[in-house]
């Protein structure tokens, strides 16, 4: 992994901590949670405070997340609002930590300028045993912590100058006016400072989780739809009236399902021909034939010319794998009558040609599960199924590891918002 990590591939875009102000915080945090403090004189951490670092030192990478629920996080900056969440049991945890930065901002910023904010994203269960657990997850609520009591203190204040308001004869306790402003030398001017945060719950929508091997929950109107693997406990068990469940190896009912339920942008030359989407599939299909059949070969050398002579050397292999001529047709099909029927293709073909709908709700979950079924497609898996990505790249040979990092490189982080854009319309 160290390839990833040196090309900002893995864990990039972290803030640094190297002031020994933070770290002292950092290490408050860690203590109310019973962590032994750091020793680092320079760590990285993401938008929950995660490190990678620590997690290293401490070797358990689940440190802010014991039991993969009820997620901790630690505040240093209102900075970290903007940062990616690296290491999360839940994919939602990122969208989760930036309603609660856009929710609070004022009080983040006052209480980071004294102290640090730490805490748990709690829901209604302790641990995941089953299916029903998840399906249980219907909001979370921030449990908001602060190392020197800031939280307390401004709600203690507020009591006292409530009192100092409306008690004619208050102004008389010396004791009382002494202790607030050993109060305010903590908390500050509360009447200018908002302390305690405003909203601290938040719905649980669709989301995917690494338990169980994996698994989606799409939530609709009437009806929960659980696509994972059939063996993990609960499924088809928990409120089938309410909960339908697809296991992930049925193609066809989750591209029905997506299709059915307004998820997916129907493969249309509107978007497709100026997109260069399929270009970019039959691309990548290539390219894992390549790394099939020649495994050890110098990828960074392909040009046209090369790819072309490759590409007659084995057409064989290429007409058996059948992804690549199937591109070719979907193709030409679109560019003649302006779309394709989706109902007369092949199901193993289909997510081929599907991206999620750009405005819906779940376009990034929805993209992250067609890329379950397009894993050779490793820059949109990079893109929008990180887990899945790394452990794809953990099992690829070397020389196709390089090159897959260099292609990341020159596609995606050349333009990250363009590339999404221009292929995916997000």
């Amino acid at each position: 992994m160290k390839r990833l990590y040196d090309n900002e591939l893995i864990y990039g875009r972290l803030l640094t901590v190297s002031q020994p102000h933070l770290i002292e915080r950092y290490n408050k945090a860690l203590a109310a949670f019973g962590l032994p403090p750091t020793k680092l004189e320079s760590f990285d951490i993401d938008k929950t405070g995660f490190s990678p670092q620590i997690a290293s030192e401490l070797g358990d990478a689940d440190y802010l997340d014991p039991n993969g629920v009820n997620r901790r996080f630690i505040i240093l900056t209102p900075a970290q609002a903007t940062l990616p969440v690296v290491h999360t049991w839940f994919s939602n945890t990122d969208a989760l930590m930036f309603e609660f930065f856009n929710a609070n901002t004022r009080a983040i910023n006052a209480l980071t300028i004294k102290d640090v904010i730490f805490g748990e994203i709690e829901d209604n269960v302790s641990r995941v045993e089953d299916i029903e657990d998840l399906l249980s997850i219907e909001q979370v609520e921030f449990r908001v912590l602060s190392a020197e009591d800031v939280l307390g203190k401004a709600a203690e204040l507020r009591v006292l100058v409530d009192r100092l308001t409306n008690e004619p004869n208050a102004w008389r306790d010396d004791a009382m006016l002494e202790h607030m402003v050993d109060l305010a030398k903590v908390a500050g001017d509360i009447r200018e400072n908002t302390l305690v945060p405003e909203q601290v719950v938040f719905r649980h929508d669709a989301f995917w989780t690494s338990h169980f091997g994996g698994c989606y929950v799409f939530v609709d109107d009437r009806m929960t739809t659980v696509i994972g693997n059939p063996e993990a406990p609960g499924f088809r068990r928990s409120r089938p009236w309410q909960v339908s469940y697809l296991s992930i190896a049925d193609t066809g009912r989750v591209f029905r399902f997506l299709a059915e339920t307004g998820r997916l942008d129907p493969p249309r030359a509107s978007w497709l021909e100026g997109s260069g989407f399929l270009e970019h599939r039959a691309e990548m299909a290539i390219r894992g034939l390549l790394r099939e059949a020649e495994p050890d070969a110098d990828l960074n050398r392909i040009d046209p010319v090369w790819l072309q002579t490759w590409m007659h050397r084995h057409a064989a292999m290429i007409a058996s794998d059948g992804t690549y001529p199937f591109l070719e047709t979907a193709k030409r099909e679109i560019a003649q009558s302006g779309q394709i029927d989706m109902a007369r293709l092949p199901e193993r073909f289909r997510f081929q040609l599907a991206r999620a709908k750009p405005g819906h709700k779940d376009a990034w979950l929805t993209n992250r599960l067609i890329s379950e079924y397009v894993p050779g497609d490793f820059v949109s898996r990079y893109v929008f199924n990180k887990q899945g990505f790394y452990a794809d790249y953990a099992a690829y040979p070397d020389a196709f590891r390089h090159h897959v990092v260099e292609m990341l490189k020159t596609t995606y982080l050349k333009d990250k918002a363009g590339f999404r854009k221009r292929l995916y319309g997000l």
